[in-house]
């Protein structure tokens, strides 16, 4: 990847003026959020954890708690039943949920500006780069997951039904032993968690057929909050969504501090391991198009494509509006999330 260099900008102050009450926090109560990750804590979201490290939430008056997840479905069930205000998941879930839903949960900030789903084959059951390798062979994946939902819209893009390779269906915690066992020919991955793979692997062995050299471009996880949330204290949106994109911006920059942050919380973790999976993650969240745009933030007409495909896939009766399913007016100002190469 590119090293990238980032800008920094005078306009955080006038950010500050728009919202006061959070600013304005040295001596008052700071306002309790309770944040719930897509998954386990790994390099995927070391940023939270530096913003967390380094105070970035306690200088924006929050008292933020991270939470691990159970994937990135969960997370919408989870802020919308209230248990969380705010959380990790997957914008085509948010989606579907919607569709069936009134908008209780909303996207705020696109943290994988290209979602990083993956088929991972083995090269000696004959799978290449290229997808029509798949043909026939047995490919693991959990019952219920983003990079499997995901898959008719790859196929329908091949022109091949979803029956084209038979699913094995295989919990998240036992797909790198069926691969490594060669009980499956390849698995569904985010690209950037198979490094767990890669470590019992060899990469050289492996195919990496992304959803993305197929031509289809989805929006990945995105930070989520309440509607209620959104609605009623549109500030404490905001000072998260600023504390977390100067994190992103400094991850993207020097990754090793947030790697130590994230190690910091969970003690097992492999910190070499963890960065090598941060430098994939970072190729998704700070994917070519965000030079247009900035961190964070969509082309709205990206989403409608991406709405338009769910709905067809998916099969659903209802089609949400893309400004009920992502909201942009709390994103940190648009000089504060550029980027240049």
């Amino acid at each position: 990847m590119h090293r990238r260099q980032f800008l920094t900008s005078s306009s955080a102050a006038a950010v500050s003026l728009a919202f006061p009450y959070v600013h304005a926090q040295s001596s008052a109560r700071l306002t309790p959020l309770r944040f719930t990750l897509d998954f386990r804590i790994t390099g995927q979201t070391s940023p939270f954890f530096l913003a967390h490290q380094k105070g970035y939430y306690r200088n924006e008056g929050l008292n933020v708690t991270i939470d691990v997840g159970a994937g990135s479905v969960a997370s919408i069930t989870r802020i919308a039943t209230g248990a969380y205000q705010m959380g990790l998941g997957d914008i085509s879930s948010l989606i579907e949920f919607q569709s069936a839903n009134p908008p209780l949960v909303q996207a705020v900030y696109q943290y994988y500006n290209r979602a990083p789903f993956a088929i991972i084959g083995r090269k000696d059951r004959g799978i290449t780069e290229d997808f029509m390798s798949l043909q026939g062979k047995r490919v693991a994946a959990a019952a219920v997951e983003s990079t499997r939902r995901a898959w008719p819209m790859v196929a329908n893009r091949l022109g091949q039904g979803t029956d084209f390779f038979q699913w094995i269906t295989t919990e998240f915690s036992a797909r790198d032993n069926v691969m490594v066992r060669g009980d499956v020919d390849a698995a569904t991955y985010f690209h950037d968690s198979a490094v767990s793979l890669f470590a019992r692997m060899n990469p050289a062995d492996l195919s990496v057929l992304r959803y993305t050299d197929a031509g289809v471009n989805l929006y990945g996880n995105a930070i989520l909050a309440s509607q209620a949330m959104i609605s009623q204290q549109p500030e404490v949106v905001a000072a998260f969504l600023r504390a977390t994109n100067r994190a992103i911006v400094e991850t993207l920059a020097d990754p090793m501090p947030a790697i130590a942050a994230t190690k910091a919380r969970e003690p097992i973790i492999d910190e070499r391991l963890e960065l090598e999976r941060w430098k994939l993650t970072a190729e998704y969240v700070a994917a070519s198009d965000i030079r247009t745009h900035g961190l964070g933030d969509i082309v709205p007409a990206t989403l409608v494509q991406q709405m338009d495909q769910v709905v067809e896939v998916f099969g659903l009766s209802n089609r949400p509006s893309a400004d009920g399913v992502f909201v942009r007016n709390l994103l940190p100002a648009a000089a504060d999330r550029q980027v240049v190469a």
